[in-house]
C-alpha cells in the first residue's frame, strides 16, 4: 500500500471528521452487541420456562416483553448511527476526491508542452476521472468497512470469549485460512487491475482522438477499419476484466464456506459442551450462531475492501507517476516583475528536448516598447519557436533571452505571462458562447469591451450575423465557425486583454487580404505603447513593421524595413514578387 502513502495527507486534514466517524462506528456496533445478547436471555429464559426452572408465567412475559422493546431501541439507535456513520465516511471520501482531482488537474497545468507531447489527452483524462475514483473508494467504502469490521470484530470477540473461551475459538478457527488466501488472491488483484486501467486509458484515448478527427475518418472511409480497430481495443479489455472478474470471483464463495464451517463449528462444539454442562445456558449457542452470523458481512467485506485496496493502489500508482513529473518551468521568484517589454535575443540556440530538433541557431536581436517586428520564413524555420521562448513555454537553451534587460527565468512567470496575449497560429476556442470565449483574456470584461475588441478583429459583424450574435455557443474546438472566424475571434481575445506584449503567430492565414488590412491597421492603433511580433508568411502582413527578419533553417539570413529588405536581392524580395504577382492573377 505504499502508493496510497500519499493520501495520508487528506486523512491528517479531514482527521477530525474521521475521528468522529470512528467513535460513531464504535456506538453504532456497541448497539449491534445488544440484539444477540437480548435473544440469547430471551431464549434461555422460555428454556427454563420450559424446564420448569422458572414458574411465574407472567414475569417470563414481562421479561420478553421488555427484552423486545430493547431489541427495537437498539435496532433503531444502532440504525441511526449506521446511518451517521456512512455520511461521515462517504462525505470525507468525496472531499478527498475534489481535493485530489484539483490537485492532479493543477500539476497537469504546470507541466511543460513537452509532456503534452509526449502523453496522450485520452490516458490523462482516464488517470484524472476513472483511476481519481478508484481511489475515492479505498478513502470512503474502504476505509468505512474496515473501521467497522475491526471494531465489530474486536467488540464481538471480546464479548464471545467473555461468555466461552473454548466455543469462540472453534468458531474463529477458519479465519486465519481466510486471511492467507485474501493475500493470495490480492496480489493477482492488484496485477490484474494495473493491465485493466491501462487497457481503459487506451480505449479513452481511441475514442477520444476518434471523435475529434471524425471528420477526417468520415473524408477518408475508413469508418470500417476504425471500428475494427476499436473492437480490437474492446476485446483485449474485455478479456483483462473478465481475467479481474474471475479472481475477484473466488472472494464471496470462499468468505461464505468459512461462515459455514463457523456455524457448523459452533453448533456441533456448543451443543456437545452444553450437554455435558460446561456451558451454562443454552441461549448462549443462539447467541454465538447470531455473532457469527453477524460476523458474516464483514468477514465477506473483507474480500470487497481488499479488492478495492488493491484496485485504488494500481490506480494511485498511475496517479503517483504522473504527479511525480517536475514541470520543466519553473517559477523562480514570488517576488512580482512588471513587465515593459523590451525584448533581446542574443546568440540564442535552441533545440527541442523531446525532437532533438535545433529550432534556432544563434539567432540575436531586439524590440523595443511601441515597436513591431515581423518574422517571415519557411515553414520549420524557427518563427513558432522564437514566440514560444518568449511565453517561456519553454526554457532556453545556448545564448541569453532577457526582457527589460533581465533574464527570462528571473522573472516572476505568472507576471511574464499576464503581460501577453498570445494568438496561436492554430486558434482553439472553447464549448462555450462567443462572447466568454473573449473574455477569456479578460474575465470580467464588459459587454461594450467585448464588442470593441471583436470590431478591432474585423469580426463583429459576422458574430452579429448569427442567430443569436454573442450568445452563440460554439462546438467543440469552435467548429461552429469558419477558419478565418475563429483566428479573428482569437485575436479579439488576445486584444480584449490589453497586454504590453503581442505575440501573434501567423493568425491572418486563413483571413482575406482586404480584412487582413484592416486588422493591421486597427493593430497599429492598439499597440503605439505596447511591444508587437507577427509572425506570418504573408509579406502583407509584415510589411508595416518597423523591423523585419527573415529566417532560415533557424537562423537569420536578413534582417531590415520592408523598403530595405525590397532594394536588395534575397529570400524577402523574392518573396514579395511572387506574392505580388499571385495577387495580381
Amino acid at each position: 500500500m505504499k502508493e496510497l502513502g500519499y493520501l495520508n495527507k487528506y486523512f491528517v486534514k479531514y482527521k477530525w471528521r474521521l475521528l468522529l466517524g470512528v467513535i460513531i462506528t464504535i456506538i453504532a456496533t456497541v448497539f449491534k452487541l445488544v440484539v444477540p445478547m437480548k435473544v440469547g436471555d430471551s431464549i434461555t429464559e422460555v428454556k427454563q420456562y420450559l424446564n420448569g426452572t422458572i414458574t411465574d408465567l407472567e414475569a417470563v412475559k414481562h421479561s420478553l416483553l421488555i427484552n423486545i422493546l430493547l431489541l427495537l431501541g437498539a435496532a433503531l439507535l444502532s440504525g441511526l448511527f449506521t446511518f451517521m456513520m456512512r455520511q461521515t465516511f462517504i462525505v470525507v471520501s468525496r472531499y478527498v476526491e475534489y481535493d485530489l482531482k484539483n490537485e492532479v488537474f493543477k500539476h497537469y497545468e504546470k507541466l511543460s508542452l513537452g509532456f503534452y507531447k509526449q502523453n496522450r489527452t485520452g490516458d490523462l483524462m482516464n488517470r484524472i476521472s476513472e483511476d481519481v475514483s478508484k481511489v475515492r473508494m479505498y478513502v470512503g467504502p474502504a476505509l468505512m468497512y474496515s473501521i467497522t469490521t475491526v471494531t465489530l470484530f474486536i467488540v464481538v470477540v471480546t464479548y464471545m470469549f467473555y461468555k466461552a473461551p473454548i466455543l469462540t475459538l472453534y468458531a474463529i478457527a477458519p479465519l486465519p485460512i481466510l486471511s492467507i488466501a485474501i493475500y493470495k488472491l490480492s496480489v493477482l488483484i492488484n496485477h490484474r487491475t494495473t493491465i485493466v486501467q491501462q487497457y481503459l486509458s487506451k480505449l479513452t484515448t481511441f475514442t477520444q482522438e476518434s471523435f475529434s478527427g471524425i471528420a477526417v475518418i468520415k473524408a477518408y472511409g475508413i469508418e470500417p477499419r476504425t471500428n475494427e480497430n476499436f473492437e480490437d481495443l474492446a476485446e483485449g479489455s474485455k478479456n483483462k476484466n473478465i481475467d479481474l472478474a474471475k479472481v475477484q470471483a473466488l472472494f464471496f464463495p470462499l468468505m461464505m464456506l468459512l461462515i459455514g464451517v463457523s456455524n457448523i463449528l459452533v453448533i456441533y462444539i456448543g451443543g456437545t459442551r452444553y450437554i455435558n454442562g460446561q456451558i451454562a445456558e443454552f441461549g448462549t449457542i443462539v447467541e454465538f450462531l447470531i455473532y457469527v452470523n453477524m460476523l458474516t458481512w464483514p468477514v465477506a467485506v473483507v474480500g470487497w475492501v481488499t479488492s478495492m485496496v488493491q484496485q485504488a493502489e494500481a490506480s494511485q500508482k498511475r496517479i503517483n507517476e504522473f504527479l511525480s513529473v517536475e514541470p520543466a518551468i519553473q517559477n523562480l521568484t514570488e517576488e512580482r516583475t512588471p513587465i515593459c517589454g523590451n525584448i533581446e535575443f542574443n546568440n540564442l540556440t535552441f533545440t527541442y528536448p523531446d525532437t532533438g530538433i535545433t529550432a534556432l541557431n544563434n539567432v540575436s536581436f531586439s524590440v523595443k516598447p511601441g515597436e513591431t517586428l515581423a518574422i517571415v520564413g519557411n515553414t520549420g524555420s524557427g518563427k513558432s519557436t522564437i514566440l514560444e521562448l518568449i511565453g517561456r513555454l519553454y526554457d532556453v537553451g545556448d545564448g541569453m533571452l532577457k526582457i527589460d534587460g533581465n533574464s527570462i527565468k528571473n522573472l516572476n512567470l505568472n507576471d511574464l505571462r499576464d503581460s501577453m496575449g498570445y494568438v496561436p497560429q492554430d486558434a482553439f476556442l472553447f464549448s462555450d458562447s462567443i462572447k466568454n470565449n473573449i473574455r477569456f483574456g479578460k474575465e470580467n470584461a464588459s459587454d461594450d469591451e467585448v464588442r470593441e475588441a471583436a470590431k478591432n478583429a474585423a469580426v463583429h459583424t459576422n458574430i452579429e450575423g448569427f442567430s443569436k450574435g454573442y450568445d452563440t455557443v460554439l462546438g467543440e474546438r469552435g467548429i461552429t465557425l469558419s477558419g478565418g472566424q475563429k483566428q479573428r475571434v482569437s485575436i479579439a481575445r488576445a486584444i480584449i486583454k490589453n497586454p504590453q506584449i503581442l505575440l501573434f503567430d501567423d493568425c491572418l492565414s486563413a483571413v482575406d487580404t482586404e480584412t487582413e488590412e484592416e486588422i493591421l491597421q486597427n493593430l497599429q492603433k492598439i499597440s503605439a505603447n505596447k511591444t508587437t511580433i507577427i509572425v506570418s508568411h504573408r509579406i502583407s502582413s509584415a510589411k508595416n513593421a518597423d523591423k523585419i527578419i527573415v529566417l532560415e533553417d533557424g537562423k537569420i539570413i536578413q534582417q531590415g524595413t520592408h523598403a530595405a529588405l525590397v532594394a536588395k536581392e534575397g529570400y524577402y524580395k523574392e518573396l514579395y514578387a511572387k506574392q505580388l504577382l499571385e495577387k495580381e492573377i
